[in-house]
């Protein structure tokens, strides 16, 4: 099993390119963490699980990834720690079920949301609020890597705990540098 500095090592690169990039957010950056190139490696996987099972608070009773960056992050969580899971839909689906997410959720519900990469903070939010209209209670957004970007800023702003388990600078990204 890796430890934590090999899983910033191994996520590093396998992840993290340099260049010009324009992220979800509208801004511009000069690298880019591919967290697919991260997250489709068993090794990095399997230790990721551990180290969110280390993360998760006793009282959390479901976990919660958005699609599609947050699916195996909370699966592995998931097998990891033996709660069950959620997933979120980026839109509601029109066939079917016709539901904004899938697994099962209510009131009473103590719910941990696993993030990929978190720079504002924006989407998990809204996925925080989608749960929180189920009845469940958000106690904690964890994240797997932190951009310093302004996230936690804005996710406790809107109420919510935040914590990850790396920042860019874990991975050896200079946080401010110019492309």
């Amino acid at each position: 099993m890796l430890d934590r500095t090999e899983i910033a090592h191994r996520i590093a690169e396998t992840s993290v390119l340099h260049g010009t990039f324009t992220l979800r957010s509208g801004r511009t950056s000069n690298y880019y963490i591919d967290k697919y190139r991260f997250s489709t490696q068993p090794d990095i996987l399997e230790a990721l699980g551990t180290l969110f099972a280390e993360a998760i608070p006793e009282s959390a009773t479901l976990l919660a990834g958005a699609e599609l960056g947050g699916i195996p992050l909370v699966t592995t969580a998931s097998m990891a720690t033996g709660l069950p899971c959620l997933f979120i839909r980026n839109a509601k689906k029109d066939y079917g079920t016709a539901k904004m997410h899938e697994g099962n959720v209510g009131e009473g519900d103590r719910v941990v949301i696993l993030e990929d990469v978190a720079t504002t903070g924006g989407q998990v939010i809204e996925a925080a609020g989608t749960i929180e209209q189920l009845g469940a209670k958000v106690d904690l957004i964890l994240a797997t890597i932190d951009r310093l970007e302004g996230a936690r800023d804005a996710i406790e702003t809107a109420g919510y705990a935040f914590q990850s388990l790396f920042t860019v600078a874990d991975l050896g990204v200079e946080v401010g540098s110019v492309p």
